[in-house]
């Protein structure tokens, strides 16, 4: 029964996010899976099932993905009604969902290991040579600027600034994804965050030394 689950969930999420062009598409969705599954297996702990379960709907009910809030939430409580599954099986995976976003660097604490395998896998791909990636297309989908300098970088911003405020691409790497690699959970994830962090300063150096008109 629980495959049979997972192949219907798949599909679902396939159908709602395979046009996405933001960086959270079927793709994001599947690395955060995999990852989410590896992270379980290394640390030998959670419900590999609920895992798998929060790690492919995560985005679903997404703010940033719907029309608002409540459509979202609905989109994810009528799909969970579909499914033969338990209440308490339904409240941990809508727990860990809306526990693991950023926000700003004010999300909401943790209260099972699930949600926290969750959250890193989520956050490993917000880092690295991916995350540059989503980073870019995430502010092109926004209509943010790659760079301006004139712009400062944010500090303790709540949720409505983080949301809308005006950054850049790369400024956001100084109001997020740069902090991300200290805010894990499980030594698993940190391990796999070290290189990606990396790559992530590399980045920004070889970035900084084009802009400026100098040679690496």
């Amino acid at each position: 029964m629980k495959e049979i689950i997972i192949k219907k969930t798949e599909t679902f999420v396939q159908n709602e996010l395979s046009e996405d062009s933001t960086g959270h598409d079927w793709f994001h969705v599947d690395r955060v899976r995999k990852n989410a599954i590896y992270i379980s297996k290394q640390e030998r702990t959670g419900d590999p099932f609920i895992i798998e379960m929060a790690a492919l709907l995560h985005d679903i009910p997404d703010e940033k993905l719907n029309d608002s809030v409540e459509k979202g939430e609905q989109k994810l409580d009528l799909f969970l009604h579909t499914l033969q599954l338990t209440d308490g099986d339904k409240h941990h995976i809508k727990e860990i969902i809306n526990t693991i976003s950023y926000k700003g660097g004010k999300g909401a604490e943790l209260t099972s290991i699930e949600a926290k395998i969750v959250q890193d896998s989520d956050r490993l791909d917000a880092i690295g040579a991916i995350g540059i990636a989503r980073a870019f297309a995430y502010g092109g989908k926004k209509g943010q600027q790659i760079y301006n300098p004139a712009i400062q970088v944010r500090t303790d911003m709540n949720l409505e600034e983080y949301r809308k405020g005006k950054s850049s691409s790369i400024h956001h790497f100084y109001e997020k994804l740069l902090k991300l690699k200290d805010l894990l959970n499980t030594e698993t994830a940190k391990v796999m965050a070290e290189e990606r962090h990396r790559m992530m300063e590399t980045f920004l150096a070889q970035f900084y030394r084009e802009w400026n008109g100098q040679e690496s």
